[in-house]
């Protein structure tokens, strides 16, 4: 990332506009046209939502997700989705965007936001997607930006006041306190059978399986805080408010008009209109905030949050005195206050630690540890305490936090026993321990550390999910996912052929004979988090986890997008079968990036590129990687240096034959290729594609041989990558000896080898042998050497079966 305020050969854009305008999905689309790229987002929440979306485009190995408790880093990610906070700063990308960008008005969090607006940036491209109130600050700070002024999709109106049992189906109800959100969710289980919840302190895990419930249908209702608030999509009709207030962190007031439009217009999803309103609870809205919403004109922000970001690490002293430095420029405010500068003004104070921050290593080490997060939002001086352990362990010691002080710390937070409020306190106390646990070189065992972390993170998760179901979803509305919970036991009143049955026994084999029964929503949260590894997929597209069947992979309108069919669908319920079809989708997306040898054909072929590139990307994507030299010759031949090179550095080669990605050709991707090919044809892989590498040409039906991998010459059929071996060798004086020799490994009979020199452009064996003769003749004067070399039939053999075929190379 370019931390450089205004690089003005880079293209900046702010796409600011109400809720429901496509500008996260727009920023989405322009950064997969590039070939690398990162979006910061204002929520976990919704930067896992961006991750899967990306992930079931281009597949999970070109994405990393990266937020303060989460990190999923492949090897070589292309495009970073983050919270906006853990944006990896030293990362460069091709495009970059920071999304909900009028936050940087944010009293805590601004500071944060106002930093990426001045400083982030991407090489090529950088977005700034946010409210339309930002946009005489956007124009003040960033003169040379293109401003876009994005409009609704949709209509948002106004339905007044309305009862809890009048509220239309596919309805939010929003609080802003949980205890709060309980208490409706309970009346609306009462009314209605059953309600999903969703709450900013929610795991990632328990949020997705909340929303799933709902998006499927399988309840008609939600209560949520204002966090549904900050770009998460779902498909709701009417936003209900069941209050008009909320406390800040600093004091209880009125929801501003442009905070209630950001939460109201979650209603109308894309072309579909929305309305939103209160509890008859609460008084009607002003017609001036009515009129505000429905227009989506609000003041303009006028002022920033501000932090200096030039630290001075010198002392304890000097390093607050940076942080309470006053902005220069009148647009920006001081920030108020902040947990982790609290934590250094109180650690300062405190003997023991003073005593160890005499040098810049210390003061920037105590700074680190302050920035760790207070998740449980509780007594502020408890939270100091621990970040004073934690310093202290670290300043006196080997670096290292001492695992058996970490034990007893996390240890007792691996309990899901407890009511709601006692698993959110623990989910709270984790995410802590998760954070820390990312800080690699503060622990001895980082990974275990993850791992332990994560696994009561997610445990607690499935158990408060489970909670939640059980309190807020009627039993009967929830019946056929309670008979998943014992899953060892068959189902009363069920064959061994029913869809229950079946599911209870993939269950309980999967979590062990030894082991408890999973239930649906453990068993699908671990196909979600699992890696790229952790499936098997035969040639036939069949896709198993952990040697169950799952789902199968089924023709497509191109080889390149075939579609999906979860092996018994019946059995799953809405939420679980969306969640499973999106993880499986990303599966898919990550196999034909393997057949096309990691090639990112999607980032090449968007508006951003030259005619020429994205024609000969998109034709790339069309041959899975591999086309001939005839459909990429023209478009070749018209690039300039610099587009041809960054194609070789994707991996690009230009072929005596072929034009290709070199890794397309190794086994791993002509694998693949095959299975995609057969799929799309509906019929099997001739037997020996693609292991063999020579087949008769007659196993394949017309036009198939390319698809394969393969190419016909004469009466044998040989493998593409072979095919270029041997034509990169006839390119060299020595090179049809090579050729021979590698046709003799394939065991190619003599006239076969004739016409395979032929097709690919070296001596036909009639020359071959002219010049043989020629040779001899000049070297050898006997009439008898004549008769031997050129006319007994021994020699002839010789000639032509030991050394080769005809046109091979001359016997020594």
């Amino acid at each position: 990332m370019n931390s450089s305020p205004s690089s003005r050969s880079a293209i900046v854009v702010a796409e600011l506009g109400p809720t429901n305008t496509g500008k996260t999905h727009r920023a989405i689309e322009r950064m997969l046209e590039h070939d690398t790229g990162m979006m910061g987002l204002p929520l976990r929440l919704l930067a896992r939502e961006v991750y899967d979306r990306v992930t079931a485009r281009v597949g999970e190995g070109r994405v990393a997700l990266m937020t303060g408790e989460e990190k999923r880093l492949p090897p070589r990610p292309d495009y970073w989705i983050c919270t906006v906070e853990a944006m990896p700063l030293d990362r460069t990308v091709d495009f970059l965007a920071v999304d909900e960008i009028q936050l940087a008005a944010h009293r805590e969090r601004g500071h944060v936001f106002t930093d990426r607006l001045l400083h982030a940036r991407g090489r090529k491209e950088t977005w700034f997607l946010g409210a339309d109130t930002m946009r005489p600050m956007l124009q003040s700070l960033i003169p040379h930006a293109s401003v876009k002024r994005a409009t609704r999709l949709s209509q948002l109106r106004y339905s007044g006041r309305r009862s809890l049992k009048s509220l239309p189906p596919r309805s939010a109800v929003v609080a802003f306190s949980a205890d709060r959100v309980y208490e409706l969710a309970e009346s609306l289980r009462r009314l209605r059978g059953g309600v999903a919840v969703v709450l900013g302190a929610l795991s990632p895990r328990t949020r997705n399986a909340q929303v799933a419930m709902y998006q499927s249908g399988e309840v008609q209702y939600l209560v949520a805080t204002d966090a549904i608030g900050m770009g998460l999509n779902l498909d709701l009709n009417h936003v209900a408010f069941a209050a008009l207030s909320k406390y800040d962190g600093a004091e209880q007031r009125d929801l501003f008009s442009d905070e209630l439009a950001q939460i109201a217009g979650r209603a109308g999803r894309h072309l579909n209109d929305g309305s939103f309103g209160t509890l008859n609870t609460l008084s009607e809205l002003s017609p001036r905030v009515v009129s505000s919403i429905e227009s989506h004109q609000f003041p303009a922000v006028r002022s920033l949050i501000w932090r200096n970001a030039e630290l001075d690490f010198a002392s304890p002293e000097a390093l607050l005195d940076s942080l309470t430095r006053a902005p220069r420029h009148n647009a920006f405010i001081r920030v108020e206050r902040a947990d982790d500068f609290d934590a250094l003004k109180d650690l300062s104070q405190v003997p023991a630690v003073r005593d160890l921050v005499t040098d810049r290593a210390g003061v920037e080490l105590l700074w680190q540890v302050c920035q760790i997060p207070d998740f449980r939002k509780g007594l502020f001086g408890q939270h100091v305490g621990l970040l004073r352990e934690t310093f202290l362990q670290l300043a006196e010691g080997d670096g290292t936090l001492d695992a058996t002080w970490l034990g007893k710390q996390v240890s007792p937070l691996d309990d899901v026993s407890g009511d709601l409020h006692t698993l959110m306190d623990r989910l709270a106390a984790i995410r802590i321990w998760t954070y820390i646990s990312h800080r690699s070189s503060w622990l001895h065992d980082a990974e275990q550390w993850q791992e332990r972390t994560r696994h009561i993170e997610d445990a607690l998760g499935d158990a408060l999910h489970e909670r939640l179901v059980e309190r807020f979803v009627q039993r009967a509305a929830r019946r056929s996912a309670r008979r998943f919970v014992r899953a060892t036991a068959p189902v009363a009143g069920s064959g061994s052929d029913s869809p229950f049955a079946k599911l209870g026994l993939l269950l309980g084999e999967v979590a062990g004979a030894d082991g408890p029964a999973l239930t649906e929503e453990q068993f699908v949260q671990r196909v979600v988090d699992a890696t790229h590894e952790a499936f098997e997929v035969d040639a036939l597209g069949s896709i198993s986890f952990e040697g169950q069947p799952l789902a199968r992979l089924v023709r497509g309108t191109d080889r390149r997008s075939p579609q999906l069919a979860l092996a018994e669908p019946e059995v799953w319920t809405g939420g679980a079968r969306r969640r499973l079809e999106r993880r499986l989708n990303a599966l898919a997306r990550d196999l034909v990036t393997e057949a096309m040898g990691g090639f990112p054909a999607e980032s090449l072929t968007g508006a951003g590129r030259s005619a020429v590139t994205r024609g000969l990307s998109y034709r790339l994507a069309e041959g899975v990687g591999v086309i001939t030299q005839g459909e990429a010759r023209e478009q070749w031949g018209l690039m300039d240096g610099e587009s041809r090179e960054r194609l070789r550095t994707l991996g690009v080669r230009e072929g005596r034959r072929y034009f290709y990605v070199a890794n397309a050709l190794s086994p791993p991707a002509m694998e693949r290729r095959c299975m995609l090919t057969a799929l799309f044809l509906q019929k099997p892989a001739p037997k020996g594609v693609p292991s063999e590498v020579s087949l008769e040409a007659s196993v394949f039906g017309a036009r198939e041989a390319r698809a394969f991998g393969y190419e016909v010459l004469g009466s044998v059929a040989l493998r593409i990558d072979v095919v270029e071996r041997l034509a990169e060798a006839l390119r060299h004086p020595s090179g049809a000896r090579q050729a021979q020799t590698l046709m003799q490994e394939l065991r190619l009979e003599a006239g076969a080898r004739a016409v395979v020199l032929r097709e690919l452009g070296g001596p036909s064996g009639s020359a071959a042998m002219k010049r043989r003769r020629r040779r001899r003749r000049g070297s050898q004067n006997s009439p008898a050497v004549k008769q031997a070399a050129g006319l007994h039939p021994s020699s002839r053999e010789s000639g032509t079966g030991a050394r080769g075929a005809p046109g091979g190379p001359k016997p020594e």
